[in-house]
């Protein structure tokens, strides 16, 4: 870790990131002098970086590293010793590190068909959770996580890690401060050069892996030797595509610049074009949703084209009455609306924008508030049902593209109306007994 890196830690812990809550928000058995104990699940790739996060963070400590694959854990917990004196536990199966009452918070980093149940399991075992997007797998799973988290009262946070920039909250503060006038529609975008994962084999399980385990909630099929550890990503059984992978984050700062909530209308065009493959989901889409206030958002994903956009491979443009803003998580850009630059910032430590595991100064910060949070504090930068507003809206993008027409949302809940076969899409079918029940 960079002295810089260390630096900034030590000012959020102290600082609260400026958010400070009052005594009644405080959660659970912690105490401002106890770290928070946690324990993560799924170690292949963002979780390994959230592992050395929170062992980083100087008010909690890793207890625990979990994966279904053995063959991953050793490097995880060296990775945590380099910030840690306790070596942490490393265990294939989470449900050990639940079980455990020492045990304040699961963090939760394993393929999207785990992150509702795995979350659900943790509230109902008196953990706290940090869940990475898309927090669920379908849009019933995001009802049904923000349904637990009120139910059990725990903290759960997204890792929709830009909410917990300060240069981002002061842009969007601007904004709906009147800084581009009226605001009524942001861009969104993410390009990327991703190549093909050919057409996979039935082939024996690694030794290592609990393939089973690893399958969990979704029905069994043979292992195929091109699945693992990432390429889950773009398969319905386990995956969410690249609008949940990536429009997540782009789509919630769009939707928290027009302060909007659930749409009205929802759109989609795209098809997988680049390569022929395995590939279920789409490496081309344009999505648009509709707002009632005369608002609206688009998101346009490339996943094997990265001609950029504003000169960004992903970010945010908010378009309004008397200027545009363009935004990423690297800095952002003010125009009046003869697109002259009007003011601009950049940042001194960049956030990784573009790889598959992602890392710095926000992912700090988020992982310290979500701490913050539980030791009451904090206020959460981005609590659940937020996610789940920002996350509904790839799934909603995703359902569009696969009926191959728009949907009508009910604004009051997200849900679409008068469309069964659209509606078939809103949960999924489970491995028997692995059903998510709150």
């Amino acid at each position: 870790m960079t002295s810089d890196r260390r630096t900034f830690l030590k000012q959020t812990s102290t600082a609260g990131l400026g958010l400070i809550a009052a005594p009644s928000l405080r959660f659970g058995k912690i105490s401002p002098n106890d770290k928070v104990v946690v324990g993560v699940m799924g170690l292949a790739g963002r979780g390994h970086a959230l592992a050395r996060v929170f062992s980083a963070i100087p008010d909690s400590e890793v207890a625990y590293v979990a994966d279904v694959d053995s063959r991953i854990l050793d490097r995880t917990v060296e990775a945590v010793r380099e910030n840690q004196e306790r070596s942490p536990t490393a265990v294939q199966d989470f449900r050990q590190v639940l079980d455990d009452t020492d045990v304040d918070a699961l963090v939760i980093a394993a393929p999207d068909h785990w992150h509702t149940p795995a979350s659900i399991m943790a509230l109902q075992a008196g953990k706290h959770v940090y869940v990475e997007k898309p927090l669920g797998h379908n849009p019933r799973e995001g009802e049904l996580l923000v349904e637990a988290q009120r139910k059990y009262g725990q903290v759960v946070q997204m890792g929709n890690q830009q909410r917990s920039s300060a240069f981002t909250q002061q842009i969007i503060r601007e904004i709906h401060g009147g800084l581009i006038g009226r605001p009524y529609l942001a861009r969104t975008w993410y390009a990327n050069t991703r190549g093909p994962i050919g057409n996979g084999q039935e082939v024996p399980v690694p030794e290592g892996l609990d393939y089973d385990l690893w399958q969990g909630p979704a029905p069994r099929t043979p292992y195929r030797d091109n699945i693992i550890h990432y390429n889950w990503h773009w398969f319905w059984r386990w995956g969410t595509g690249e609008s949940c992978n990536n429009g997540t984050h782009e789509l919630d700062i769009a939707r928290w610049a027009l302060q909007v909530d659930y749409p009205v209308r929802a759109s989609s065009v795209g098809g997988r074009y680049h390569y022929e493959d395995d590939w279920e989901f789409y490496d081309t889409q344009i999505a648009g949703f509709e707002f009632g206030d005369d608002r609206c958002i688009t998101w346009e994903g490339r996943s094997c084209n990265a001609f950029p956009i504003a000169g960004r491979g992903r970010g945010t443009s908010v378009h309004g009455t008397e200027g545009t803003v363009v935004m990423d998580r690297d800095g952002f850009e003010v125009y009046d609306l003869e697109n002259e630059l009007v003011r601009s910032e950049v940042r001194e430590a960049p956030e990784a924008s573009m790889d598959v595991v992602g890392g710095g100064d926000m992912t700090d910060g988020h992982a310290q508030n979500f701490a913050q949070a539980i030791r009451g504090e904090a206020v959460q930068n981005s609590e659940i049902e937020e996610g789940h507003k920002s996350v509904l809206l790839c799934h909603l993008a995703n359902i569009a593209q696969v009926t191959g027409r728009a949907l009508a949302i009910d604004p009051s809940n997200g849900r679409i109306v008068d469309d069964a076969q659209a509606m078939e899409y809103w949960s999924r079918e489970y491995e028997p007994g692995w059903e998510p029940v709150v």
